[in-house]
């Protein structure tokens, strides 16, 4: 009595293991990528509000006017991005839903879209419920996980529409430069193709590293829909709250699917999301802690034989490679779990070029971290 579409398309491999330490005891768990910080006290205080004054019944379907506005300004000023509030800038129940239509808004069935991988797990059941088909384009660890241009050259087609972006990337940290987004340009316009660039984790960058928005690149405007939020910079993810940035036509496409299955999103978290932009210094104190546990957690790593794992530039996340071990990602996953205590995400569920790695979040405490890395360390030495 269930679509054929639906039992084919796996259960997400994080929900898997979270699932797993919800059940099991004494677990360090590095497997869930969510800020252990607490929402900012100015943001919660204008939820309660909210609440009070009774600004809880539905929005417009685009979300409140001066929530979009103020998005605008940040798009101009921190994007290069010139979207008008009004028919250009969508709210959405977080990236999630945003990432879900605009993929149902572009797509007809059979076409083609191009995933960077490793990537986020929903990206490919998305291209599946929208009857797209999803074409995996690799990357690298000697590549920094950066995705190469000759790769993503060589397998676009005539049923290709677009390509899903993701700079600083869950699950390797990597993040796509100037000179890389410039070459992905050239390529789009090339071939006609629309970027939907999830750019949730724009915030979260270290070292050196910028931020650069594919929809500010020359010809790019009208190719792009520009995916954010504020779960993973304001630790608001519980809030629900994303929004995409587009030209009328994409906006309004996607407004259509929201209309009917979303009406809006959450009042109480568009008015406390108002404040969010009153507050930068807040995400650069985390910023600067999270710089600190990645520090630890790759010097960690890399201490420990049979493991390496590069710097991630962005997001909160390592992905050590374990392949000298032998063992399979999610087996490997699962031994961790069991027999040392500590909760990864294999490399294998963000793609089978994730084979070989894990995924490790540093959006923990440092002596969470610590504590992570000596059971790891004494598992290590079991396997011999």
């Amino acid at each position: 009595m269930i679509s054929n579409r639906v039992k084919e398309i796996p259960f997400s491999g994080i929900r898997k293991f979270f699932e797993l330490v919800q059940k099991s005891k004494d677990i360090v768990s590095l497997g869930v990528g969510e800020p252990d910080f607490p929402t900012p006290e100015p943001l919660k205080d204008a939820g309660v509000r909210a609440i009070e004054n009774d600004f809880t019944s539905y929005t417009s379907n685009y979300g409140l006017l001066e929530l979009r506005e103020r998005i605008a300004e940040k798009l101009k000023k921190k994007n290069s991005i010139d979207r008008n509030p009004e028919t250009e800038i969508l709210i959405t129940t977080g990236v999630s839903e945003a990432l879900d239509i605009a993929i149902r808004a572009i797509l007809n069935p059979g076409d083609e879209i191009l995933i960077p991988e490793p990537s986020y797990v929903s990206y490919k059941p998305c291209v599946w419920f929208a009857h797209g088909n999803p074409v995996p384009v690799p990357s690298k660890e000697e590549n920094e996980f950066r995705v190469l241009t000759e790769d993503i050259k060589g397998r676009i087609t005539k049923k290709t529409r677009a390509i899903i972006l993701s700079s600083p990337n869950n699950p390797t940290g990597s993040v796509l430069r100037k000179k890389d987004l410039e070459e992905i340009s050239d390529i789009v316009i090339e071939n006609d193709l629309i970027v939907i660039s999830d750019e949730i984790y724009e915030e979260l960058i270290y070292d050196d590293e910028k931020h650069y928005s594919i929809g500010s690149f020359n010809g790019m405007t009208d190719r792009t829909i520009t995916l954010n939020g504020f779960s993973k910079a304001y630790a608001f993810t519980g809030w629900r709250l994303g929004y995409a940035a587009g030209n009328s036509e994409f906006i309004e496409s996607m407004m259509k699917i929201h209309q009917y299955t979303m009406l809006c999103a959450p009042s109480v978290s568009q008015h406390a999301a108002l404040e969010a932009f009153r507050y930068e210094n807040y995400v650069g104190d985390m910023v600067k802690e999270y710089d600190r546990r990645r520090r630890l957690l790759v010097k960690g790593l890399n201490e420990i034989p049979d493991i390496s794992c590069i710097m991630p530039k962005g997001a909160f996340y390592t992905f050590p490679n374990i392949k000298n071990t032998g063992i399979k990602s999610e087996k490997f996953a699962e031994r961790l779990l069991k027999e040392g205590g500590v909760a990864v995400v294999p490399g294998s569920t963000f793609g089978d070029c994730g084979e070989g790695y894990i995924r490790c979040s540093y959006s923990v405490s440092r002596e969470s971290i610590d504590e992570a890395l000596r059971r790891i360390e004494r598992f290590m030495e079991k396997l011999g």
